[in-house]
């Protein structure tokens, strides 16, 4: 879930750079030390926005810099387990596909793909439902639910485990949609087989 926070911190001002207007510098450093970084409580901070307050300056012994307590505006990426989000499948693997959703991507492990025996083709192109005929391949669009969170603070590595296994997630788009297969099984109307892609 994207949203904008705001952000308590102190930026350090080099002395080469006390010309300038103190907000500017302050913004640079801010950027360069936030950006593209993930907190654990705050999420992926993608970028920031604004600075809304910025104190007087505090020198330090042994440095010439200025430090200043100020507070600013940041839009963040911060996943929520349970949330239900939407993405492209960027890799296949033979234990499951990797998911681009926005800044950050997730695993769907085979065993949560479908309710279904999955194998991957021959050549490694698509993951294949047994008894559906289900497909899933690179560049799909899918629906997931987040189940699981586990990020480092500091580096923008961090883990999303997804599903898809519950009604009305999967695949969606416009050559076969596992969701819309999901509403015409709830409606009682028989679903459509996938058709196989001929190469």
């Amino acid at each position: 879930m994207y949203s904008v926070v705001t952000v308590r911190d102190v930026v350090r001002i080099p002395p080469k750079e006390f010309g300038a207007p103190i907000e500017e510098a302050a913004m640079v450093h801010l950027r360069k030390q936030h950006e593209n970084v993930l907190d654990r409580d705050i999420g992926l901070m993608i970028a920031v926005i604004g600075i809304d307050d910025i104190g007087q300056g505090r020198l330090m012994p042994g440095d010439g810099a200025t430090y200043h307590s100020v507070s600013y505006r940041v839009l963040v990426f911060k996943p929520i387990r349970g949330e239900i989000v939407e993405g492209n499948v960027v890799e296949l693997m033979d234990f499951g596909a990797f998911i681009r959703m926005g800044p950050l991507d997730g695993l769907c492990h085979v065993s949560q793909i479908c309710d279904d025996f999955i194998t991957q083709d021959s050549k490694g192109n698509a993951l294949l439902g047994k008894e559906t005929g289900r497909t899933l391949a690179e560049g799909d669009k899918v629906r997931a639910r987040i189940t699981s969170i586990s990020f480092e603070s500091g580096n923008r590595s961090g883990k999303l485990g997804l599903t898809m296994r519950q009604p009305f997630l999967g695949k969606i788009g416009p050559q076969h949609s596992w969701v819309e297969d999901d509403v015409r099984s709830a409606r009682g109307e028989k679903p459509k087989k996938e058709s196989k892609k001929k190469k």
